[in-house]
């Protein structure tokens, strides 16, 4: 039987402890994972033979696995086993959301945290990618310029570009982290595009994107992270003007 509760002498958990009892489980499945060096995609216990392993009713198993479900660690469906999943962006977006409209992070704050990720981001993708990786970067930002009287494609196509220079980095974790901003990007876009006020100062906006392409083409560290740092500053410069704190 697993313990789920080591150091409680007789390997057993209050049954009447609720979500001290969850969560005892959740971990023992986390830990069924690392022991058994599961990778992604590799099939958990069921919930009957885990249910045994763990002495715990099938009922508590099944609120495990849709709880870590929940945090994207696992992927359940119908009619198939648990598989061990690959983390995903979706719940550091909701956290990050969560925290801005409860007042426990500023947006300027949220900004500051994106403008030092992606500076490192951008410099190791200048270092790392592929071509193919190059040509989709510059083909977001050529995108950007055809769709310019569209703010919402040119939205979703920037979006798309900062993911894209998370994956050229080949570092997952700066791809989780890029990707987790993607619902706040949703909310504050559209205020900073409209807060610059001509057609200019948007296309400023369009050429900082070709001038950070151009630097991961080159494969030139230095001049992408210059201008992912312009990017920023001059972002924050619309948001401020826009009374966005």
């Amino acid at each position: 039987m697993i313990d789920l509760m080591p150091g409680a002498g007789d390997g057993s958990l209050d049954k009447s402890a609720g979500e001290g009892l969850l969560g005892g489980v959740m971990n023992a499945v986390k830990l069924y994972i690392r022991e058994h060096g599961l990778q992604v995609g590799d099939e958990l216990p069921s919930e009957g033979a885990f249910a045994e392993q763990t002495g715990v009713s099938r009922t508590i198993v099944r609120e495990a696995y849709r709880s870590l479900a929940a945090l994207t660690l696992i992927d359940i469906g119908n009619g198939r086993r648990a598989r061990v999943a690959a983390p995903k962006a979706d719940v550091l977006a909701m956290i990050t959301d969560h925290a801005v409209h409860t007042d426990q992070a500023t947006i300027q704050q949220i900004f500051d945290v994106r403008r030092t990720i992606e500076r490192r981001t951008v410099a190791l993708a200048a270092l790392r990618r592929t071509d193919k990786e190059a040509a989709e970067i510059v083909g977001l930002v050529d995108a950007m310029q055809r769709d310019f009287g569209d703010p919402q494609k040119v939205m979703e196509h920037d979006i798309a570009f900062h993911e894209a220079i998370g994956i050229a980095s080949r570092n997952p974790m700066f791809a989780l982290l890029v990707g987790s901003f993607h619902l706040l990007t949703r909310h504050t876009w559209p205020i900073g595009w409209a807060s610059r006020g001509s057609n200019e100062t948007r296309q400023e906006s369009i050429d900082g994107h070709m001038i950070i392409a151009q630097a991961i083409a080159n494969g030139d560290p230095a001049k992408g992270e210059q201008a992912m740092v312009d990017h920023f500053d001059l972002t924050v410069k619309a948001l401020l003007a826009a009374g966005v704190y």
